[in-house]
């Protein structure tokens, strides 16, 4: 078993305690409004939205996957910091065991923050990780996030 680990960073006009709350606390009830093409519902299957939780995330028709379901590690509001891991999906097949996201929203200069991102691939054997594929997915949540951005941005009071 292997570990490939990338790590990203992005800037946001938005503060750090909003994003968080969009895209970590609330994402289950407002990825889905914003979303629905590609992310038809999220359920909790398991605990309160808190360390412990289990999310199954059901995408749109056409999607290259029914579902995929992660578990939050930790859900630190005051430091605006999630980690979570991806148990079951197509993402994993028989050449990942599991993939560990960590997220943190760090305030910056005139209410703005950056999104710092760290993604820990877990092979199985010798599995060498398909970069295109992390490119892609990557490109995925980029676009999520700038989809939640413009949101925010066009409801100012929306996580004040």
């Amino acid at each position: 078993m292997g570990v490939k680990t990338i790590t990203h960073e992005v800037e946001s006009p938005v503060s750090a305690p909003r994003m968080f709350q969009a895209l970590i606390v609330d994402s289950h009830n407002l990825i889905p409004k914003l979303m629905p093409q590609g992310i038809k519902s999220v359920n909790l299957l398991q605990g309160d939205g808190g360390a412990g939780t289990i999310k199954q995330i059901n995408f749109g028709e056409g999607t290259r996957s029914k579902s995929m379901k992660h578990r939050i590690d930790v859900l630190d509001k005051e430091n605006l910091l999630c980690k979570y891991t991806l148990i079951e999906g197509a993402m994993l097949s028989d050449k990942l065991e599991s993939i560990v996201y960590e997220v943190k929203f760090v305030p910056s200069s005139a209410g703005r923050c950056i999104i710092k991102s760290t993604s820990k691939y877990h092979t199985l054997k010798d599995f060498e990780i398909d970069e295109e594929e992390i490119k892609s997915g990557k490109e995925r949540a980029m676009g999520m996030y700038k989809v939640v951005e413009a949101h925010l941005l066009e409801n100012p009071s929306l996580y004040a």
